[in-house]
């Protein structure tokens, strides 16, 4: 199940939830105030960096390759 960010435009609370399926996102609602008026933001993601460096995790906001 994806975790996805969401942002309530009545009470413009963030939160997170994971959601079974494309369809279900329709249901998501607000924990703060119950509105199903939510939009999805554009979620950041991490990526382990492969080779030396113990583990170093990255974060990505862009899915173009680097130097584009």
């Amino acid at each position: 199940m994806p975790l996805y960010e969401f942002q309530c435009a009545g009470c413009d609370h963030a939160f997170e939830e994971l959601v079974r399926s494309s369809a279900a996102i329709v249901e998501v609602r607000c924990p703060v105030c119950g509105s199903q008026d939510v939009r999805r933001k554009v979620s950041v993601f991490a990526s382990k960096v492969s080779g030396g460096g113990g583990g170093a995790v990255t974060a990505s906001t862009s899915c173009a390759p680097s130097g584009a």
